[in-house]
């Protein structure tokens, strides 16, 4: 009789030993899932198909067309702004009056050659991010002679090619021995183009 019995014994120590075991596996697997979801804050939604468009009305607008427009409208605004400030500088700049552009204008009238000072001027270009996008030059004058002296000097605007597109007067009067003046010089043709300033004449009077 007990050696029928001693398989049976076994045989269900090993059942209860197996169903102990799964169900410390049960827990220990929800304990990890409980432990590693811990670790993550807000919820997490996984999903493989796309979005039912069926609820919605209406056109999405186009990427392309929405950057095109936003363009334009960048574009638009900088060139405005541009003129604004091109309007601006020439403003300031065209401070001489219509006297003093006469008297300019009439020293280099009969002058032959370029002028009796073009040894007293240089000229020093102006960014445009300056100037609001035109072309301009600082006409630097020194008096080296004795006596105070005005000036008058006629800035020429060439093209890549050396053809002159535009002319300019500008000047400054009763200048002391030594001092220095600086009018400046800008074209007010179309600021796209690439402008070389150059003396053309300067004459003290």
């Amino acid at each position: 009789m007990s050696s029928t019995r001693r398989p049976i014994f076994h045989y269900t120590a090993g059942i209860t030993a197996a169903l102990a075991l799964f169900a410390l596996g049960v827990l220990g697997l929800s304990a990890c899932t409980s432990s590693a979801a811990g670790n993550f804050s807000g919820s997490t939604v996984m999903t493989t198909q796309p979005p039912a468009t069926g609820n919605f009305s209406g056109n999405a607008p186009s990427a392309l067309q929405s950057l095109a427009s936003a363009g334009q409208a960048s574009a638009a605004s900088a060139s405005a702004s541009m003129e604004a400030r091109a309007s601006a500088f020439a403003s300031s700049v065209a401070a001489e009056s219509a006297r003093t552009q006469a008297a300019y204008q009439g020293a280099l009238k009969n002058v032959t050659g370029r002028g009796n000072a073009t040894a007293d001027v240089f000229l020093t270009g102006l960014p445009k991010a300056q100037t609001g996008g035109l072309n301009a030059a600082i006409v630097n004058i020194t008096n080296h002679t004795g006596p105070t002296a005005s000036f008058a000097v006629q800035v020429d605007w060439t093209d890549t090619s050396g053809h002159v597109v535009d002319s300019v007067v500008v000047g400054t009067e009763h200048l002391a021995p030594g001092a220095k003046a600086t009018p400046v010089a800008f074209s007010s043709k179309d600021a796209n183009l690439t402008l070389i300033p150059m003396v053309a004449k300067a004459q003290r009077f």
